[in-house]
């Protein structure tokens, strides 16, 4: 009796055991269970925790504009890389997450809208172009609450300068209306009075259409005659007619606010008809480009097709070693190996240009963004940021300020014209005197 009541309480005593070891395993196996289950949740705070800052950049990488984006992208991936490898912001990178949008403003605003809802951007940065930048500005205003802002944006026009969306916006160049304003100023004090505007018939155009009356109505002045053309005209297009139309009214000068192809084609046609008055660009329409177009085509004609050309442009010289700023960006460019975003069939990058060198200064000061805040990254804390930026020197003669509810980081605009086959500060417009 004693031994049957010994096996009961050993055959009770392995059933206890048996379902406790069952449930420590169930336990052990609820736990594995869990703590997997929490890695898996944490893995997009990792992502996001990985110190790498996304910047969305739509721009032009294709079409009768796309090597002037290209070439941007070249100078200013130049920079970010240089920053990231010196890792100066406590750990963080800088990610640019560029897409097309061929200069058109409705990929623009789709590839904005995907940048914000899919790729979640700390920002977007370094936009290319008038009409496709103001093409997003509604959506700036859409996305206030999640602090959605546009830094550095590659357009001088004013919609991006004003109310109501200019708060959501901070600008490093120049606008449109500082670099016609300075145009005009200067022909008409050589004499030059009677000034004509060839412009492209969109947002940028207008703007700068607009530039140029205002400065002369400054003088008491009017714009003497005027004819427009459509974005996307490649270098092929005849504007003989457009040259003609302009040319009757006597002007002494001309005003372009165009495109390299565009700009390029009108003073072939113009020289080929004939007229051999000053014609003038802006700072967009990528002179270093343009020049190489008019050269090659000189060329073949047999002809000299830069004589007389005038171009703005909102960063120095690249040819003025005695800036810290430009040597930088010349030993920068020179090792640079990255490709560009999309092959285009007949670009050959440009060891140094105006365009590349404003994109070189835009990573500067991206860097410096974050690097001022790279204790604790976020979007609301951008205001803050900029409020701080006061004489931040560049290397490149003049210093970028922002302070408290500054929006606009310089305003300088520089003078050139072409000598020994490259774009030079003008250094005297008597050259020009009527």
């Amino acid at each position: 009796m004693k031994n049957f009541r010994m096996v009961a309480l050993l055959s009770q005593g392995w059933h206890a055991f048996s379902v406790l070891k069952k449930r420590v395993s169930l336990f052990i196996v609820a736990v594995i269970y869990l703590s997997a289950a929490l890695i898996l949740s944490i893995r997009p705070a990792k992502a996001n925790e990985s110190k790498e800052l996304v910047f969305g950049m739509s721009a032009a990488f294709t079409g009768a504009n796309g090597e002037l984006g290209i070439e941007f992208y070249r100078g200013l991936m130049a920079y970010i890389e240089y920053f990231n490898a010196r890792d100066v912001a406590n750990g963080w990178k800088i990610k640019i997450l560029p897409s097309n949008d061929g200069y058109n403003p409705a990929p623009c605003f789709k590839n904005t809208v995907k940048f914000v809802e899919n790729d979640n951007v700390f920002a977007l940065s370094s936009y290319v172009g008038t009409p496709t930048t103001t093409r997003i500005l509604p959506l700036l205003q859409k996305f206030e609450d999640n602090d959605i802002f546009l830094l550095f944006p590659v357009t001088g026009a004013q919609p991006l300068r004003t109310e109501t969306f200019g708060k959501y916006i901070y600008n490093l160049r120049a606008s449109y209306f500082d670099e016609t304003a300075g145009l005009v100023d200067h022909f008409v004090e050589i004499g030059r009075d009677r000034i004509a505007v060839f412009y492209q018939n969109d947002a940028y155009g207008r703007t700068g259409w607009d530039g140029v009356r205002r400065a002369l109505n400054r003088h008491g002045l009017n714009i003497v005659s005027e004819a427009a053309y459509r974005r996307g005209a490649p270098f092929a297009q005849d504007f003989s007619r457009e040259a003609k139309l302009l040319m009757r009214a006597d002007p002494d000068a001309i005003i372009v606010v165009g495109t390299y192809a565009s700009q390029g084609a009108f003073i072939r046609d113009a020289r080929n008809n004939g007229y051999e008055l000053p014609i003038a660009g802006l700072s967009f329409a990528d002179s270093d480009k343009m020049l190489e177009m008019l050269s090659l085509e000189g060329r073949r004609a047999g002809r000299n097709y830069t004589t007389n050309l005038i171009n703005s442009q909102v960063v120095p010289c690249y040819e003025d070693v005695s800036l810290r700023g430009v040597r930088l960006y010349r030993e920068l460019m020179d090792s640079y190996k990255g490709m560009p975003v999309v092959r285009t069939e007949g670009y050959t990058p440009r060891r140094f240009s105006y365009v590349s060198f404003e994109g070189f200064l835009n990573g500067v000061l991206l860097g410096e963004v974050v690097r001022r805040m790279a204790d604790a990254p976020s979007r609301h804390r951008i205001p803050e940021v900029f409020e701080s930026i006061m004489d931040f020197d560049m290397g490149i003669g003049v210093n970028v300020s922002f302070g408290p509810n500054g929006h606009q980081g310089l305003e300088d605009v520089y003078f050139t014209t072409v000598i020994n086959g490259h774009f030079h500060d003008i250094s005297n417009w008597q050259r020009w005197r009527k």
